[in-house]
């Protein structure tokens, strides 16, 4: 019985979680339609925006659900350590790297979730803008982007916890806001 208390426990459901939302941010659709840079920074940008969106669903829930959505960002954050590794990044680069990916989830986190409790279209589209646009503006991409947003928000807001929490959750269509996105 003691030995039970050092095994380690099966994150399978974690994983699932983390597979659903990065499956989500590779969508080409975000890439072709929606014209995000099909770059890794542009890349990381998207899972920033389905991670975020997911964290915001778990707050204000139970403890169990808090140490979950703690599992999952440290499974997020273990993977882009080795995606840094495997990309060849020195082994005393990568902590500096992975500070900074973790300062751009906090800063978009703390831009985009005033935004989307408010329902800020035109907020929302100019922070998408600065962060996923940074190059060039994009207004009717970045504009379509905006309302996936908010309905992805809206959405996960009214699925069942057990459904996010085994990652059977459902993101809206982004196909759907493309010509949505347009003036």
């Amino acid at each position: 019985m003691v030995f039970g208390l050092f095994r380690r426990r099966s994150h399978d459901a974690e994983h699932k979680v983390y597979v659903e939302i990065v499956a989500q941010a590779r969508q080409p659709v975000f890439y072709t339609d929606n014209v995000v840079p099909d770059t890794i920074d542009g890349r990381y940008d998207m899972i920033l925006i389905h991670a975020i969106l997911f964290f915001r669903r778990l707050q204000g829930e139970d403890k169990k659900v808090a140490e979950f959505g703690q599992n999952v960002f440290d499974l997020f954050f273990a993977d882009m350590d080795a995606s840094l590794r495997e990309m060849g990044v020195t082994d005393t680069r990568v902590p500096k790297k992975v500070k900074v990916m973790g300062e751009a989830f906090y800063g978009r986190a703390d831009a985009y979730s005033p935004l989307l409790n408010e329902g800020d279209l035109d907020g929302l589209e100019a922070a998408v803008g600065r962060n996923v646009y940074p190059d060039a503006e994009e207004p009717i991409a970045q504009r379509a982007l905006a309302q996936y947003m908010l309905q992805a928000d809206r959405n996960l807001a009214a699925q069942d916890l057990k459904d996010v929490l085994s990652g059977t959750f459902r993101w809206p269509d982004p196909q759907e806001f493309i010509s949505a996105g347009a003036p």
